[in-house]
């Protein structure tokens, strides 16, 4: 059987109890390094997941019938691994156990309302700035090519210098920062980020 399960934004004990028995039961572990490091004591095999996903899904193919579970940041099918699993094996194939995301953690932690949020990544993709500075609300996980400071200048070029980003650093880990600035504040670098942008005055 194949699991894609949720790490959630990066602490143990936001991974749901239902993922932590399939890790528990897997033969197989696969998932970036700073993933499989949280498993010390699993005794099954590891398998590194990097950026190579061919190579992943015709190893996967060849391995279905054993026990193995895929760990996904946050969540697997926002913006994550569980999304490209499903489009090649279908959903009949797999078990998906979702995860919290890291734009829902930020929110709970910072108390916004998530009805009206329009979710996005910068992963792979070309960021719509127009778009973006258009819209009322806006969470994003970012990447390396396109982080706060990237959006805060977006913003600004496009005369949305009074919107809020709140950018929140290493999520559910101890050396979590969450941080609300204009952006004219935002500096040229954060850690490992999501940003919320809101058109509030």
């Amino acid at each position: 059987m194949l699991t894609v399960a949720g790490m959630g934004p990066g602490n143990l004990a936001l991974m749901t109890p239902q993922a932590q028995e399939a890790v528990a039961q897997a033969e197989v572990l696969v998932g970036g390094k700073r993933h499989l490091a949280q498993f010390p004591d699993f005794a099954g095999q590891r398998r590194a997941l990097d950026a190579d996903i061919p190579a992943l899904l015709a190893w996967l193919e060849k391995n279905m019938a054993r026990n193995i579970v895929v760990l996904a940041s946050g969540d697997p099918l926002f913006y994550g691994i569980g999304t490209r699993l499903v489009a090649h094996f279908g959903i009949e194939q797999l078990r998906i156990i979702p995860g919290i995301s890291a734009a829902q953690y930020l929110c709970s932690r910072t108390g916004i309302d998530m009805n009206d949020i329009w979710l996005t990544s910068s992963h792979g993709r070309d960021v719509d700035f127009d778009a973006l500075a258009r819209a009322s609300k806006v969470a994003m996980v970012t990447d390396a090519r396109c982080g706060p400071k990237v959006i805060a200048d977006a913003l600004l070029a496009r005369g949305a210098e009074k919107r809020w980003l709140v950018i929140g650093e290493n999520l559910g880990m101890d050396n979590e920062r969450i941080h609300r600035l204009r952006p004219a504040e935002v500096q040229a670098h954060y850690e490992m980020n999501v940003v919320v942008i809101l058109d509030e005055r």
